[in-house]
């Protein structure tokens, strides 16, 4: 196995892969990210811009890079990958440095020198985004880390994990190129992947799993909620709302709470309940998953990379949304003036258009649902701007590039779009739908459309009303055989409509004291599910609620030593352990994950059933042959989907080649090897 090293100068290439894919990305796009008013102190935004374009062209570089090299036949691609990239981007920033010094006796380019326009905002900023990271990292480091030679996971989160890590460790111990699914293997990759193989390149460049999936994860929620914040105060231009749009990010508007609260007391158990219950409430269809809640961005920690690309060209757009609403017709003049003038089409700036579409296209094997969320509110934005030219570029972009990567990753058949009416709805009726969705969210997307009454700027109405595509799409399509993914198209407006109840909940407290006492009450109903749902976060991942796996396993260390990306593993339907941490490639992993990625996971069962329970050896042959599986693992007193499995005739068919200490696992060798 190749093992991970631990030494300090190790430890340091992860971090210094990381500086310099930042001082990269800030070259690349700081000149892009320089709009907006006086109210934003733009080094945050400069950070965050910084950040985001720089793991995307570093993640993308090395991977790129290391894929040929595994193609010319190197057995560590990734050595390659990641010299070649940070050598070049070593030497472009001496070069670059050194030419600017020479010119201005700086190395700071002209727009770095005035990033911080007020300095008493911007120390009360950072006190903010501090207490954001401290609270970001305990909570990440809370529900996955390791501690002497184990890997912990909270219960609320491995199951997410389970796919991730399987991802990430067929990057950092094995040669995943070309990337194939690894609870599916064999096949094409249908799920983005490549949040999980800039883990895997940190880890394998000498950074341990767990610091290496909390560093980017933190980084990236963290430039997310900042964006977010600018986003808001951009918008609200109130330096409380957007403290307040971060709050109700966090804690989520839901009935639910009430309702629970209401049953107990029926029930007279509300004081003990209370303080037992362990599980998320909910009573709308899968609530109990932690669909709404803080939950999604601890178990999905590429959705906040995917949002923060998100939030950076929604930025960039937004000066085309100023413009839009500056003119000065009314009704609808205004709104045909939008469609049929010249300046409705005429380009504004072209370069950053064709830079924003290039950033989403790029982030799709990141995260696909960010990019499709972000496309829906630029549709939106582009409805009532000017510099419609632009937006078909910046659309045209991403979806040339989001069909490259396609056309690169996915051999086989694109799961279709379809028209899917309700969501989780269990009443398909309209008023049904919007029942749910009132269970579901509270007054929050329901009462938005009273806060979009009470807006006086066109310019802040145009936006809320594009923040809610991505709603409006979850409701009306689906992508995948599970509707339920759809409910981060619902997470993505949530997240950006947020801003809006910061605003109205401001502007409420800003008035008489019945208003005031209105506003505290409004911010109780927005966030008490959510702080709820943060408690049941907390005590589910506790001490003695977490999936543990052996980090130092022989089994792990023979796989990796012994498996390829080449081999396909036939294993019982695992979802994190030992076998799932060295990164193979198996047959049929846990079908969920799979199935809901738009693979054949009945197909595959029924044949694996088949295979583990057959009395004929011919068909067991037969099918191992077809399906080239190269290995077979069995486990003591194991079931496959509930069907008695038998060792006999696989063990007279093939070779045995490795057995646990405790015996109770053994790995056949099939001829297909």
């Amino acid at each position: 196995m190749q093992k991970i090293r631990n030494t300090e100068g190790v430890f340091m290439l992860g971090i210094i892969y990381c500086l310099l894919a930042v001082l990269i990305g800030k070259e690349a796009a700081g000149m892009f990210f320089a709009s907006g008013d006086g109210k934003n102190n733009k080094f945050w935004i400069l950070s965050c811009g910084a950040f985001g374009t720089g793991i995307l062209i570093f993640g993308w570089s090395t991977y790129m890079i290391s894929w040929a090299a595994s193609a010319l036949g190197a057995q560590k691609p990734l050595f390659y990958g990641n010299v070649f990239v940070m050598a070049l981007s070593l030497v472009f920033l001496i070069f670059l440095y050194t030419m600017r010094y020479r010119r201005d006796n700086t190395i700071l380019s002209g727009y770095e020198r005035e990033l911080i326009r007020d300095k008493k905002q911007f120390r009360v900023e950072v006190i903010f985004f501090v207490i954001l990271a401290v609270l970001i990292s305990w909570i990440m480091f809370y529900v996955f880390y390791i501690k002497d030679g184990v890997l912990y996971s909270g219960y609320t989160v491995y199951g997410d994990y389970a796919p991730h890590t399987a991802m990430i460790r067929s990057f950092s111990l094995g040669n995943n190129f070309p990337t194939q699914y690894p609870h599916f293997g064999g096949q094409d990759v249908k799920y983005h992947f490549m949040f999980q193989f800039l883990v895997g390149n940190l880890e394998f460049l000498g950074l341990r799993l767990d610091l290496a999936y909390n560093l980017v994860s933190i980084l990236a929620l963290l430039a997310f909620l900042i964006m977010l914040y600018n986003l808001a105060l951009r918008i609200t231009r109130s330096l409380t709302a957007s403290v307040c749009t971060i709050l109700f990010f966090f804690f989520r508007s839901a009935l639910t709470f009430f309702q629970f609260v209401i049953e107990h007391l029926v029930a007279g158990d509300l004081a003990e309940t209370f303080k037992t219950n362990m599980s998320f409430i909910g009573y709308t269809p899968n609530e109990n998953w932690g669909l709404w809640n803080f939950n999604v961005y601890l178990n999905q920690r590429h959705l906040a990379f995917g949002l923060l690309i998100v939030a950076l060209v929604l930025w960039m757009f937004l000066d085309w949304v100023e413009a839009g609403c500056a003119h000065r017709e009314k009704g609808w003049h205004w709104l045909i003036g939008r469609v049929f003038s010249r300046d409705a089409w005429k380009s504004r700036n072209l370069e950053n258009a064709l830079f924003a579409g290039m950033l989403l296209g790029m982030t799709s094997f990141w995260n696909g649902a960010a990019v499709i969320g972000g496309l829906l509110i630029l549709f939106g934005f582009a409805a009532f701007s000017d510099g419609k030219l632009d937006y078909l570029v910046t659309a045209a972009a991403a979806v040339i590039f989001a069909e490259l990567q396609a056309r690169l990753f996915i051999w086989g058949n694109v799961v279709e779009t379809s028209f899917y009416w309700g969501f989780l709805a269990e009443n398909k009726s309209l008023p049904g739908v919007l029942w749910y969705l009132l269970q579901m969210s509270g007054i929050f997307f329901l009462g938005a459309l009273v806060i979009l009454y009470f807006l006086r700027d066109r310019r802040q109405r145009v936006i809320l009303i594009s923040f809610l595509f991505p709603l409006i799409f979850a409701f009306c399509m689906s992508l995948t055989p599970d509707i339920a993914v759809n409910h981060k198209y619902i997470m993505i407006s949530y997240a950006f409509v947020a801003m809006f109840w910061g605003w109205a909940v401001v502007q409420l407290f800003g008035r008489g004291i019945w208003q005031k006492a209105a506003a505290v009450l409004l911010a109780v109903c927005l966030t008490i599910t959510g702080i709820y749902d943060f408690v049941i976060i907390v005590r589910d991942n506790g001490p003695g609620r977490r999936v543990t796996v052996n980090m130092n396993s022989a089994l792990t260390e023979w796989l990796a030593d012994n498996l390829t990306s080449k081999d396909l593993i036939l294993t019982p339907e695992y979802s994190i352990n030992e076998v799932t941490m060295a990164g193979v490639m198996m047959y049929m992993g846990w079908p969920y994950y799979a199935w809901s990625a738009g693979y054949d996971t009945y197909g595959r069962a029924e044949i694996a059933k088949t295979i583990y329970s057959s009395t004929d050896e011919n068909t067991v042959k037969s099918l191992v042959k077809q399906e080239k599986i190269t290995y077979i693992l069995f486990e003591d007193g194991m079931k496959f989907e509930e069907t008695e499995c038998r060792e006999d005739v696989i063990a007279k068919a093939f070779h045995l080649v490795y057995q646990s200490e405790d015996g109770r696992i053994r790995i056949y060798e099939t001829s297909n090897s």
